[in-house]
């Protein structure tokens, strides 16, 4: 499993941070002064001061939230979440294909992930499209408060937004696990493990599955 989309904030929280993001004289910034070199040729959008008290506020809370989330946590081995950005897209905006660096000053960029935060029918466009398997394409439009998660060493895009205004939350995750083929791996073995738990209730053969989940992190970890 490349990605995976999960709700990740409750609808309340989303309505206030939908309208704190409409406040007016906001600190928006040209969004491709966080990009490198070659993405910057391809991107047009803005983004929140990562230092004003609204950008703090939500991505302190949608840090804690991956942080806490057990599906997140077993599907990214999460160690660190980091570099968060809340992006505007206006008519017009977009990002064109490119891959993101593999650190920034804060931590390794071993997956990335983008928070949906508009209505999907208050803006038209802007899909995600996530390049994996050769030439194969998945496009994510998600409902407010949901995330999806992808590894960073893939290539992809936003299109360009048609009409409206989309706001997300942008972002990376180092995790204890380099390897995004080692992480599926211990996803789904976790996964299996703990479905088999849920159904049948403990055992000692179950208690050796766990045992190797537990011990291949540590031999996998870096």
């Amino acid at each position: 499993m490349e990605f995976i989309t999960h709700p990740l904030l409750p609808f309340d929280e989303i309505q206030d941070i939908q309208q704190r993001l409409l406040a007016p004289n906001l600190p928006w910034r040209d969004g491709r002064l966080t990009a490198g070199d070659q993405a910057s040729l391809v991107k047009k959008n803005h983004q929140l001061d990562p230092n004003s008290d609204l950008t703090l506020s939500i991505t302190n809370r949608i840090s804690t939230a991956l942080t806490n989330d057990p599906l997140i946590k077993s599907f990214t081995l999460v160690r660190k979440v980091h570099s968060l950005l809340v992006s505007r897209s206006d008519s017009g905006d977009g990002y064109g294909w490119h891959v993101d660096n593999p650190f920034s000053r804060y931590g390794r960029r071993d997956l990335s992930f983008t928070v949906f935060l508009s209505d999907e029918d208050s803006y038209q466009g802007g899909s995600l499209s996530i390049q994996s398997g050769g030439d194969k394409t998945t496009e994510f439009r998600l409902s407010p408060g949901h995330v999806v998660v992808y590894p960073s060493s893939l290539l992809h895009c936003v299109h360009p937004v048609i009409a409206g205004t989309r706001f997300v939350c942008v972002g990376w995750i180092e995790s204890y696990v380099k390897s995004a083929e080692d992480r599926s791996l211990l996803f789904n073995l976790d996964a299996g493990a703990r479905g088999l738990l849920a159904r049948h209730g403990r055992s000692d053969e179950l208690d050796l599955i766990f045992q190797s989940y537990t011990n291949a992190i540590r031999r996998l970890s870096s």
